[in-house]
Formats: C-alpha cells, structure tokens, sequence
C-alpha cells in the first residue's frame, strides 16, 4: 500500500532521515507500519532539530517539499498567491499515486488536502482533525471551511473523519477517535505507589504545552501565585517554550517568584514521564484544545487534571468527577483547588477515577484502530 500524507508540519532533513514534531511523528510511525511506501507532502524548511523532534521510521519515504504559507500580511498573502500552483499540483500528484489518502488537519495544507481530495472519491481516505471539532467553537474561517469539506458527504466521499469528542448531529464518516503515548506494558509496569491521605509539601503542579498566549501559561502562573498567597506551599514547573517564555521569566522575576515556579524547557518523553510521576497537578489553562495529549498523559500517571472545559475535555475529565475543570477566573479557580487539597481523600479518588479511565487508551488499542482505518 503506498501512503500519502498531507501536512502542515514543518520537517528537515538530517542524518538520511526525515524529522518533524516528536508527538506527531510518533504517532505517524504507528501508521507507517502497516503501509509499504509512503509518500509526504509537506514543509521542509527548519535547519537542525529540535530537542523534542523525532525521525520517522520507515524504509521508504518519498518527500515532497513544498513552502509553508499563511495570508497573515499583504506580502505573505502575495507570495501565498505564488507558491499555491505548485504545491495543488504536488499534492494532486501524491493523491494520484497513492492507495490511501492521509489527511492532517487542521492547517493550510490540510485545506489544500481538503479541496484536492475531492477530485479522488474512488480512493480510500483518512483525515485526522487534531484540532476542536465542537461545532459551536469560535474558529477562523479557514478551520470552517474545512471542517464544512470534510463533513460535507457528497464532496469528501469513502474517508473518516478522526476528531475529538462526540457531537450531535454529524455525517455518517465522522468517527469520535482518541490518541496515545503509552502502551499497555507501561500499566503493566506500572509500580504500585501507597497512598496516603496527605499531601506532601509543597504540592506540585506542572504546565506542559508551547508557552503561547492561547495556552494561558501566565494565568496558570498567577494562580499558583494565588494559592501561596492563601498560605499553601506549592510550586509548579513549566515544560515548553514559546513567544511567552520572556513574559513568564519577568513576572517570576519581579514577584519573587523564584522559589516556587521554574521554567524547563522543551524535554525529552521520559523526563516529562519522570514528571507527570512525581507531580500532584497538571495545570492547562488552554483557551483551545482537541485531544489535550497532556492531560491524558498526566492522568494516566495518577496526576490530576486541571483544565478549561475547552472541546472534549469535559469528556475526559468526566465533567469534572476525574479532573478539576477552572472557570478562568483567578478567585473562583483557587477556591476550588484549595478545596480538592483540603480534601485529600476526594483527590484520591479523582485521581484513581483519572487513572483507570486514561488507561484505556493505550499505544497497542490505538495500532489496532489504525489497522482497521487503513483496511477501509
């Protein structure tokens, strides 16, 4: 079976490899078991990698470089004008000669994998949306058109629709779906902890995510601030990095935050495993998610969520019987963490409830999905 992937995930080349976002490559590796070529239609432009990149695993790729665009400024929007020919013609020429069409969405490849595919509805297709599917989510224009594409079943004919969550009213091809990190053998391994019914101090919270203002790294920074201020010892660690690392370093700076709250970095899978072990909370404030990877990661550690009730997050966290679900305002959210800390046996059984339920969703349960979607 040849394989092609349409992505929006910027690549480089190094070492005779293709490397690319480690979480996504990840789970792209489990596809690329079960096809024999695969065929990638997508940018190509970082220089080196980064420490959370990952190369793909399969004996035959083939790459098709194409630039990245966006038509956030009148230049960009101009050279968009230029490049999109050629980038409809490779992606034509990928659907063409391949078995299964893989779409990655949302993104401006994935619109231009959405438009394209339509002229092949003899072919089997998946399109992953990895972003919020909730019909009712304010979204640009171009994540509608798309999730219109996708969803409309006499353009987009013989693909299934991978989202997140379960909503009324959709098309027959639409398919709630679900992602993982873990297999069954890590459950296995799993050492049993003894729990007792009290905290040790100081408790800790930690944030995993680009450090981006959709994200809200500030507000989950002022909250532990809050919590301290009411006399709790915490502290919480921030894995990631982005445009708001500088903003974060000067508030912990000039509100002698230093004691409590520590910027990491991007890390590697198995310190953030190492993390999620020893951590009492992961805190996301995210204003948007689809399958917040984190939290299910988090949970199936025994750390509890913490999280806006964005997409299906409500879903994971059981409308807050297996999570704290915040409601963004500063005093309301503190309150109801001080609660759950006063309360140590109700967080264990939360986070017990966590655990058991993020369980389920195993590397080795997803393979089998992904054997039964590229069947058809």
């Amino acid at each position: 079976m040849t394989f092609a992937i349409i992505s929006h995930v910027n690549h480089y080349y190094s070492q005779n490899q293709y490397w690319a976002y480690a979480p996504y490559v990840r789970e792209m590796n489990i596809w690329l078991k079960h096809v024999d070529k695969v065929i990638i239609v997508a940018p190509c432009e970082k220089n080196d990698k980064g420490v959370i990149d990952l190369a793909y695993q399969h004996h035959q790729i083939h790459f098709k470089k194409v630039k990245s665009f966006d038509i956030k400024t009148l230049k960009a929007l101009l050279n968009t004008f230029i490049a999109l020919p050629t980038i409809f013609v490779n992606v034509f020429r990928a659907m063409q000669n391949a078995d299964h069409i893989h779409l990655r969405c949302p993104g401006n490849m994935g619109l231009v994998g959405a438009i394209v595919q339509i002229f092949f509805p003899g072919k089997t297709k998946t399109a992953k949306y990895a972003g919020n599917w909730d019909p009712k989510a304010k979204q640009p224009f171009t994540y509608k058109l798309q999730r219109w594409i996708l969803g409309n079943t006499f353009l987009t004919k013989n693909m299934q629709v991978l989202v997140y969550g379960e909503w009324e009213n959709q098309t027959k091809n639409i398919k709630p779906f679900f992602t993982a990190t873990y297999s069954s053998e890590d459950i296995e391994n799993l050492e049993t902890q003894t729990q007792t019914l009290k905290f040790q101090e100081p408790i800790r919270f930690v944030f995993v995510g680009t450090l981006s203002v959709g994200k809200q790294p500030l507000y989950a920074l002022k909250l532990i601030e809050e919590l301290n201020k009411k006399g709790l010892q915490v502290s919480i660690e921030f894995y990631g990095e982005g445009k708001q690392t500088e903003i974060l370093s000067n508030y912990i700076e000039s509100n002698d935050l230093n004691k409590i709250a520590f910027l990491r970095g991007n890390q590697s899978k198995e310190t953030l495993l190492s993390t999620y072990k020893k951590s009492d909370f992961l805190l996301l404030p995210s204003k948007s998610e689809g399958w917040p990877k984190v939290v299910a990661e988090a949970m199936f550690w025994g750390c509890l969520p913490v999280a806006l009730p964005v997409s299906c997050v409500p879903y994971m966290m059981g409308n807050g019987s297996r999570g704290i679900m915040l409601e963004g305002k500063l005093f309301e959210d503190s309150n109801q963490l001080v609660k759950v800390i006063n309360n140590p046996t109700l967080y264990q059984k939360m986070t017990f409830e966590a655990q058991s339920w993020a369980q389920q969703f195993t590397t080795n349960k997803f393979e089998t999905e992904i054997r039964k979607l590229l069947k058809g």
